[in-house]
């Protein structure tokens, strides 16, 4: 938050864009066939939904064969930016998540004693892959990169959307010049087409550079990150920023100073 910058004397900037997806081990079930909502995904990893073939579940998915199965919950043992991204959204769409669990880095998994925890997104892909009648969460490159089965989602439009570049960009087609220090959470955005568990990756640096050849270095490297790398993120399943947030950020560099005062960028 821009007031934790400040006091830590940070300057953070965006990166690109990608997505956190729930992830199935469901015998029959491919990618993109199942659907969730937010508060049956909350209900899942709270334990109060048990079995694939539960009622709620099957409303959602009436053409679906469900098995009259116990549901295992994969988590992150590791704190993450992943959890974060995963219990901030559960904390928005379930009020009985926001008061039990609520949303960091790492949390007290209300299904530990049921569920399994992974280190990583590898830890996490590996226990789905390998546990029947498993849910779990990961990043999107994961997913698809493991040829895993993600699900649908519905988002805060009403609307169900698979993850995807077009549904990552519309879940960051928002007004980064508005917040400062750019502290914009994307899960549970109100785009038609948004992906309901999308997220920006951030850098941070000093404000203050000790060094300031070694700080525009840095700052080097990002803006031929920013002018040639967006095939590259295209690739690695991410989304690239547009043009004129990379423009915010680069007025935001200007504030980078040496101990004299003098920008390095």
């Amino acid at each position: 938050k821009a007031e934790e910058l400040e006091k830590q004397g940070l300057v953070q900037f965006p990166t690109v864009i990608g997505g956190v997806v729930p992830v199935v081990n469901v015998d029959g079930i491919v990618a993109g066939d199942l659907k969730l909502t937010g508060e049956v995904l909350a209900g899942i990893y709270l334990g109060d939904i048990k079995k694939w073939n539960d009622p709620k579940i099957k409303a959602l998915n009436p053409s679906l064969v469900l098995p009259d199965a116990p549901i295992t919950t994969v988590f992150r043992s590791d704190g993450s930016g992943t959890s974060f991204i995963f219990t901030t959204y559960l904390s928005q769409v379930s009020p009985k998540w926001k008061d039990t669990v609520g949303a960091a880095n790492t949390v007290k998994w209300p299904t530990s004693d049921s569920g399994t925890a992974g280190k990583g997104n590898e830890g996490v892909s590996t226990y789905v892959n390998r546990v029947k009648n498993s849910i779990g969460y990961v990043e999107y490159a994961y997913a698809k990169q493991n040829n895993m089965a993600h699900v649908q989602m519905q988002n805060a439009a009403g609307k169900f959307v698979q993850p995807s570049q077009e549904s990552f960009a519309a879940a960051a087609d928002v007004d980064w010049k508005s917040i400062p220090g750019f502290s914009l959470v994307l899960t549970n955005q109100p785009a038609e087409k948004a992906w309901p568990l999308a997220a920006a990756t951030f850098i941070l640096v000093h404000k203050k550079a000790d060094n300031p050849a070694q700080a525009k270095a840095v700052l080097d490297f990002f803006d031929w990150s920013y002018k040639n790398g967006n095939e590259a993120a295209a690739k690695l399943d991410y989304v690239p920023l547009p043009d004129n947030v990379k423009d915010l950020v680069r007025a935001e560099w200007k504030t980078i100073t040496d101990n004299q005062g003098k920008a390095v960028y």
